[in-house]
């Protein structure tokens, strides 16, 4: 088994964070996991994306071209890193923010509006959060206990323990919202 997830959006959005608790979940599974961030040189409100690679082999570059999985938090991201999903992958998209699709029909695209959800449960700082869960529970990349726990472990490190509450809200929307949005051909563990 090897994946590949690509999240992108603009600084400030988190997109760092979801792949580091990604990645994190995947290593406490006993995978190998390649992290690989990138942005611009402004970071908040400039392009931010990061690639996770996830194997249950050696992972021999860290380089991802063609991603299995996008999650788009901007309408510059999906129109951007949209076209290189490979078919069959899943394409998140933020439909608070981005009012088109992906324009591809091999891929399974789901829309939530994860910067609502994150508002109703108590801060839109927490769409990374809601945008991830929703990911997980459609991807079935990683076991989902695995993300809620890594989210946990992120937030007590960065000695944040307060915000653990609002966050596990966030989880449980982000995966609410897409089984009632999943399409027909998904299958939600």
């Amino acid at each position: 088994m090897r994946s590949e997830v690509m999240f992108a959006g603009f600084g400030g959005q988190g997109i760092l964070l979801m792949g580091k608790i990604l990645a994190h979940a995947a290593m406490t599974k006993g995978l190998d996991v390649v992290w690989s961030p990138s942005y611009g040189a402004e970071m908040r409100g400039g392009t931010a994306y990061c690639t996770v690679i996830i194997s249950d082999k050696t992972i021999g570059a860290p380089v991802v071209r063609n991603p299995a999985h996008l999650v788009a938090m901007n309408r510059p991201s999906l129109e951007k890193f949209s076209p290189f999903v490979k078919s069959n992958g899943v394409v998140l998209i933020n439909s608070s923010l981005i009012s088109i699709d992906s324009g591809r029909d091999d891929v399974v695209e789901i829309k939530i509006p994860v910067n609502d959800i994150a508002s109703d449960v108590g801060s839109v700082k927490a769409a990374n959060i809601v945008a991830l869960a929703a990911f997980v529970a459609i991807s079935n990349i990683i076991d989902f206990e695995a993300i809620r726990e890594s989210v946990k472990q992120e937030f007590i490190d960065a000695n944040k323990e307060k915000l653990i509450p609002l966050n596990m809200k966030a989880l449980d929307q982000g995966k609410k919202n897409a089984i009632n949005n999943k399409p027909d051909n998904v299958n939600i563990k």
